[in-house]
């Protein structure tokens, strides 16, 4: 009776992913989600040798920080 165990196999698999638990819808990026540097007065500027990776720099201007949402539809016409 090979079928019944065919049978068996796709009810428990049909069951496994019923109850399976469903991963959380990951969240859209924010601009404050970014670590951009930033410009504020009275900063202190670090002072490194060689190659570094420096966090949170403070420059005098990082560019246009605007966000725009897509209104365009994609695809074929």
């Amino acid at each position: 009776m090979p079928w019944m165990q065919i049978v068996v196999w796709i009810v428990t698999a049909l069951i496994q992913y019923a109850l399976a638990p469903k991963p959380p819808q990951p969240q859209a990026a924010e601009l404050k989600d970014f670590d951009a540097p930033t410009a504020d007065e009275g900063r202190p500027v670090p002072v490194v040798f060689g190659t570094v990776l420096v966090k949170s720099a403070n420059v005098v201007w990082y560019g246009d920080l605007r966000t725009t949402p897509i209104k365009s539809k994609g695809g074929k016409k």
